[in-house]
């Protein structure tokens, strides 16, 4: 099981995640969505990404990217773009021009969001299924997507918690991404990131 810790927004917790033995393989800035708390400023997270990324990947969370932050942003290190909110055809246009892979999350209140994916199926590299909640923690029924037989790597958030047993979600999806649950009064506390890491190594451990 891999996973994603997102909304990092401050070098020191980057550098922790980086030269952490089991670090995350995947690690989401919010580029684009001031509504969000953890949402960081451009010149910011330019200074932020000069953190070297050593094993994990960098992703850049964009809910309805235009041309001008995706210019803005074209040439910095991201690995992915995970894009809300986008149509199948703008995603294709955004991976002609930008060539990057694509994480694209559909958000779920019930089974009819979750069939929304297979118009994606072709220009997603991972499918995210997360909550309506965007920037509040707000969970979806799991369950939902227990059963979908998808052709790529799917990724699991929404209100995911380090008290969660965390093994049942490894029947669902092959990447969890966590956000929230790993802070304390708003900010990313580095004893909840080092249970879930080593949490994570553990159940990959005894697989």
């Amino acid at each position: 099981m891999k996973s994603k810790i997102c909304g990092i927004s401050d070098s020191e917790t980057l550098k922790y995640l980086t030269a952490h033995p089991n670090p995350p393989q995947y690690i989401g800035f919010i580029v684009n969505y001031p509504k969000s708390t953890r949402f960081v400023e451009y010149d910011k997270i330019k200074e932020l990404l000069k953190v070297d990324k050593k094993d994990s990947k960098y992703v850049a969370v964009l809910v309805r990217p235009d041309r001008n932050i995706l210019e803005k942003i074209k040439n910095l290190p991201f690995d992915y773009y995970q894009i809300y909110d986008c149509t199948p055809a703008e995603v294709k246009s955004i991976i002609e021009k930008y060539n990057r892979k694509i994480i694209v999350a559909i958000t779920v209140k019930d089974q009819n969001d979750v069939v929304k994916y297979i118009k994606y199926n072709e220009q997603a590299d991972i499918i995210l299924f997360d909550s309506k909640g965007y920037e509040k923690s707000i969970s979806f029924d799991h369950q939902l997507i227990k059963n979908l037989k998808v052709n790529k790597e799917l990724m699991l958030a929404g209100n995911i918690q380090i008290e969660d047993n965390l093994e049942n979600y490894k029947e669902i999806a092959d990447i969890i991404d966590i956000s929230g649950g790993l802070e304390t009064s708003g900010l990313k506390d580095v004893t909840k990131i080092n249970i879930f890491l080593d949490k994570i190594k553990q159940i990959n451990d005894e697989a």
